[in-house]
C-alpha cells in the first residue's frame, strides 16, 4: 500500500470514530437539546487544546452479535486539554454509539485516562450519558466498573475528580461519580440505581425518572449532586469556575490570582449586619460576599441542607474554602444532613491543601426523636472528626451564637482552629442565656416574689458574665476580638501567617471515619 493509501485510510477510519453512531443520531442529541460527546469536551477544554487518546479502540465482543456490531470510539471519547491554560483529563460517554454503554474496552479507555490523570497530578473530568452496563459483554462490563470504582477510590485525595451528568446514568453507573469530589446534574438529567418501572414492580410506587433521580431531586433532597443546571453550557462555565479555585493535586497550590481588593477594605454593611435581637436572623452570606475579594462568593451545594453554606472564595487571591452556619435557615442549628455535607466538604479542602474559613452562628443540634434516631449522633462526629483530622490552615469566624457541643463542632480551638476571630457580638457558652438561667438560678426564680422579672434579670446577669467573647479571649479560646467591619483584614493577616503551617500525625494506615 502506497503511503498517500495509507493517510487516506487513516483519514478514513478518524472519520468514521468522529461521526460517532452517525448524522441521525447525532440529529436526535440535538434536538433533545443535548451536545454530543466531542461538542462536550469543546465547549470544556481550551480551543485547540484537546489531545484525543484510543481513538481506533473496538470492542471484543462477540456474544448476541455483537460480532457484527461497529461502534466508533466504543461509545467514549478520552483525552486531554486544558483549560484556562491548566491541564485536565477528561472522557465523556457518546450516547450515539450504542447508548454510551460501558463495556470491557469502553471501561479500558476511561481507566486509561485516569491513571494518567494520576501520574501527573491533573483533575480528571468524566461526563457520563450511558444507559448502563453493555449487557451483550455481561461480567466482563461488569469488572470495568469494578475496575474505574478502585481507580475512583485510589484517585480520592490525589487529584480533584469532576463528574458530570448530562443525560442517563443508571445502577451500578452511580457508584463512579458518588466516589468523586464533585457531581454536576443538568436538567433533565437523572441518576438512581433501580428506574421507574423497577420500583413500580417491586414495590409498587409510581414514580417519574425526573422525581425519582432527576437533577433537581439530587440537589435538594438526596444531597447526591453539587450543582444544577439548567443548561449544558450553564454547566461548563460552573466547571471552569470551580477549577479556578482548585489545585491541581494534593502537591500543588491552588492558584493565586492579582487581587485589586484592598486587605484593608472595610465594608459598612458588617457594622450592623447581627441583630440585637439574638433570636432574628440575618444572611450569613452577605457576611461572607462582604469579607471575599470582590465580594464574590461560589456556593457548593447550595441548594441542600441549606442551614450550612459551603463554598469558595479568594481572600488576597488565594483561594480560601468556606463553612458557615445560616442562621436564616433553621436558626443554623446543626443537623444530619449538613454535618455530612460539611464534613465531606472539609475533608476535600483538607486533602487538596486548601485552607479554611468557618462562620459561626449556631445555637447547637436540632433537637427532636427523627434526628436522635436518624443517627445525629453518629452524624454529628463526622464534622468533628473531619475538623480535627483537618492540617491545612484552619481560621474561625464567631459572629453570633456559639453554644454547646456546636460551638466545639464549628472548628473551636479545641478542634485544631489556629486563628478564632471574634466580634463582640459572640455569645460563647454552654447554652444560651435562657436555658442557662432557667438552670443555673431555678431556686432563685422560684423563690422570687415576681418570678419573671427574677428571671430576666439572671439572664441578663448571664449574658453578662458568659455570653460574650471575652471569658473565651480571657482564656486563649479566642485570639482576636474585633469590630466586624475589619474581619477582612484580619483573616488575610492570618491567612498569609499561617501559608507555612506543618503538622504531623501519628504514623497508621488510616483513621476510622464515622461514616
Amino acid at each position: 500500500m502506497s503511503r498517500e493509501a495509507k493517510l487516506e485510510k487513516l483519514a478514513a477510519k478518524r472519520e468514521e470514530v468522529l461521526l460517532g453512531g452517525g448524522q441521525k443520531k447525532i440529529d436526535k442529541q440535538h434536538e433533545a437539546g443535548k451536545m454530543t460527546a466531542r461538542e462536550r469536551i469543546e465547549a470544556l477544554l481550551d480551543d485547540g487544546s484537546f489531545v484525543e487518546l484510543d481513538q481506533f479502540v473496538i470492542h471484543r465482543g462477540t456474544y448476541f452479535g455483537m460480532d457484527k456490531v461497529k461502534a466508533p470510539g466504543e461509545g467514549v471519547v478520552t483525552g486531554y486539554g486544558t483549560v484556562d491554560g491548566r491541564l485536565v483529563y477528561v472522557f465523556s460517554q457518546d450516547f450515539t454509539v450504542l447508548g454510551g454503554s460501558l463495556g470491557e474496552m469502553h471501561a479500558q479507555k476511561i481507566c486509561k485516562v485516569m491513571d494518567l490523570a494520576v501520574k501527573v497530578g491533573a483533575p480528571c473530568i468524566g461526563i457520563n450519558d450511558s444507559g448502563g452496563a453493555r449487557i451483550q459483554e455481561g461480567v466482563d462490563a461488569l469488572t470495568g466498573y469494578g475496575e474505574i470504582f478502585k481507580r475512583n477510590t485510589h484517585a480520592s485525595g490525589v487529584i480533584p475528580q469532576i463528574s458530570v451528568i448530562m443525560g442517563p446514568c443508571a445502577g451500578g453507573a452511580v457508584y463512579s461519580p458518588a466516589l468523586t469530589d464533585f457531581i454536576f446534574m443538568v436538567d433533565k438529567s437523572y441518576m438512581f440505581i433501580t428506574g421507574p418501572q423497577v420500583i413500580k414492580s417491586v414495590t409498587g410506587e409510581d414514580v417519574t425518572q425526573e422525581v425519582l433521580g432527576g437533577a433537581r431531586t439530587h440537589n435538594t433532597k438526596s444531597g447526591n449532586a453539587h450543582f444544577y443546571a439548567a443548561s449544558e453550557q450553564e454547566c461548563i462555565d460552573q466547571i471552569k469556575t470551580l477549577l479556578s479555585y482548585l489545585p491541581a493535586n494534593n502537591l500543588e497550590g491552588a492558584p493565586v490570582y492579582d487581587c485589586a481588593d484592598p486587605a484593608e477594605r472595610q465594608d459598612e454593611v458588617l457594622k450592623d449586619i447581627v441583630p440585637d435581637n439574638p433570636n432574628q436572623a440575618y444572611d450569613m452570606k452577605e457576611v461572607i460576599a462582604a469579607i471575599a475579594d470582590d465580594h464574590v462568593f461560589f456556593e457548593v451545594q447550595k441548594d441542600w441542607a441549606a442551614n450550612i453554606i459551603t463554598g469558595y472564595i479568594r481572600l488576597n487571591g488565594m483561594s480560601v474554602g468556606v463553612i458557615a452556619n445560616q442562621p436564616k435557615v433553621m436558626a443554623g442549628c446543626l443537623d444530619i444532613n449538613c454535618s455530612d455535607k460539611a464534613g465531606r466538604f472539609i475533608r476535600f479542602c483538607d486533602a487538596m491543601g486548601i485552607p479554611m474559613v468557618t462562620f459561626v452562628d449556631t445555637p447547637g443540634y436540632l433537637p427532636g426523636v427523627a434526628q436522635e434516631h436518624g443517627g445525629i449522633i453518629r452524624h454529628g462526629a463526622k464534622l468533628l472528626y473531619a475538623y480535627s483530622e483537618a492540617s491545612v490552615p484552619l481560621m474561625t469566624v464567631i459572629t453570633r451564637k456559639a453554644y454547646g457541643g456546636a460551638y466545639l463542632a464549628m472548628c473551636a480551638k479545641a478542634l485544631g482552629a489556629d486563628a478564632v476571630i471574634a466580634w463582640p457580638t459572640a455569645q460563647i457558652a454552654v447554652m444560651g442565656a435562657q436555658g442557662a438561667a432557667n438552670i443555673v438560678f431555678r431556686k432563685d426564680i422560684d423563690a422570687a416574689e415576681d418570678p419573671a422579672k427574677m428571671r430576666q434579670q439572671k439572664i441578663d446577669e448571664y449574658e453578662e458574665e458568659f455570653s460574650n467573647p471575652y471569658c473565651a479571649a480571657a482564656r486563649g479560646m479566642v485570639d482576636i476580638v474585633c469590630e466586624p467591619e475589619q474581619t477582612r483584614f484580619y483573616l488575610i493577616r492570618s491567612l498569609e501567617s499561617l501559608l507555612t503551617k506543618k503538622e504531623s500525625r501519628p504514623g497508621k494506615k488510616h483513621g476510622n471515619l464515622p461514616v
